[in-house]
């Protein structure tokens, strides 16, 4: 992963890895986790200390810091990372019987960070604010534990102490939600704990999948050319990367940035597209064929192919293909753009016989237009209306139901395609058109 004299920078064998041990720790919790990676050189060099093991299970440095990360952190063996963390949850579990006196119920025990020598250490989180505070906390402790052994050594307080101080009703307190703490149940959102990638995020349906992911509590990378994809997906929890997915090592790069950001990989929504100009198969030019062919066929299938090393490690890993009402209904003029969304569709089909044995599910959403994209231009609704002799209105309710769909709507659709609704369907193909008589 590094050369000597150069900066490290965690690469794909590391980042499976990665993943490996955040499906891990993901199960033994019993929810989908986060899992930060912290490479910088101050990490590395506390996880590459002979007695690092010794030093960092001592036991935490404050209180207020216990009931964020445990008694002590997970310290992973790189020949058997599985079975440290298993031995992790089984010594925290018998923690807890020394100490219990019968009024206690076990917490949960998973690690909330761990020690990963040679790679630096990894912050656990259900959320990015929980990941975010857990791997705040790692980094003034190793700073910490560092300067008290310059200066001689430190010692925690009794493992009865850590104890006293991580069951104490009112310190729990500090973690539940406010309504908790009033008795208002909190629902947990679908997608909490959830890394979803999607691709052309900068707009129109793509856009609206990432923001309702996010909303429904994933944390979403976004894949755009669009350079202002940064500034478009902003928030904590979200980030925007500027990539030409008809590019193979962008690609690669872009989901190596993901994993390496947040842990691995859960829903893959494969929706960058391109429509272009209406043309006859007679009068079809190369340019435009071969580049429909790269952006609508061969991107997805590039994007896929890199995203499920870790989609293999994935918490109920799901995948999303934009496809289009044209692949079942398809339309004189638009061959360029309705053969390579077809194929994918096809793709799709195969994707989902290969992957299930790995429990990935594969489906394809068929939208037909949707208009509230930048698109459909009033300019460019009023020039299609009437050609069919329609109002803007008609014209956009040319369904069986008489009504528009909308980019919100298609990203409702993927959001249930990618949870708990669609747990037991592969290789469906849904359409959210309004119904068209054609498909029907």
């Amino acid at each position: 992963d590094s050369v000597p004299g150069k900066a490290f920078f965690p690469e794909h064998p590391t980042l499976q890895t990665l993943a490996r041990v955040r499906s891990k720790v993901s199960e033994i919790r019993g929810s989908a986790m986060l899992a930060q990676l912290n490479y910088g050189p101050e990490a590395r060099g506390f996880a590459n200390l002979p007695n690092v093991k010794e030093i960092a299970t001592r036991g935490t440095i404050t209180s207020d810091h216990l009931i964020r990360t445990k008694p002590v952190p997970a310290v992973l063996d790189p020949e058997n990372l599985e079975k440290s963390l298993e031995n992790f949850a089984s010594g925290y579990k018998a923690y807890f019987e020394r100490q219990t006196n019968g009024q206690q119920t076990c917490l949960d025990c998973a690690p909330r960070w761990g020690v990963w020598p040679g790679k630096g250490t990894v912050a656990f989180g259900r959320n990015i604010t929980e990941s975010g505070i857990v791997s705040d906390i790692v980094e003034h402790t190793v700073k910490a534990i560092q300067h008290a052994e310059a200066i001689g050594g430190w010692k925690p307080v009794t493992e009865e102490h850590l104890f006293e101080a991580e069951y104490w009703e009112l310190q729990q307190a500090k973690l539940k939600p406010r309504n908790d703490v009033r008795g208002v149940k909190n629902n947990t959102p679908e997608f909490e704990g959830k890394i979803a990638l999607v691709s052309g995020a900068a707009s129109g349906i793509g856009l609206a999948c990432a923001r309702e992911l996010f909303e429904q509590g994933a944390v979403v990378v976004g894949l755009d050319l669009n350079p202002d994809i940064s500034n478009i997906l902003s928030e904590p929890g979200m980030l925007g990367i500027e990539c030409d997915v008809t590019d193979q090592k962008a690609v690669s790069e872009a989901v190596a940035v993901t994993v390496r950001k947040f842990g691995g990989l859960d829903v893959l929504v494969l929706n960058a597209g391109t429509f272009p100009a209406g043309q006859t198969i007679e009068e079809m030019d190369e340019q435009t064929w071969s580049k429909s062919l790269a952006i609508n066929l061969t991107a997805p299938q590039q994007l896929l192919q890199s995203c499920v090393p870790f989609l293999k490690e994935g918490i109920d890993p799901a995948v999303i293909f934009m496809a289009s009402r044209n692949v079942p209904a398809p339309g004189p003029g638009a061959s360029a753009y309705s053969v390579p969304k077809a194929g994918q569709t096809q793709m799709a089909r195969i994707a989902a016989l290969e992957l299930g044995k790995f429990g990935i599910r594969v489906n394809i959403l068929h939208p037909d237009c949707v208009y509230d994209t930048g698109l459909w231009t009033p300019e460019a609704l009023e020039r299609s209306a009437k050609r069919y002799g329609l109002t803007v209105e008609e014209y956009k309710g040319r369904n069986v139901l008489k009504k528009d769909v909308k980019t919100k709507e298609v990203a409702r659709m993927v959001c249930a395609m990618a949870g708990s609704v669609f747990a037991k369907t592969t290789g469906a193909q849904i359409p959210i058109d309004g119904g068209n008589e054609r498909v029907i």
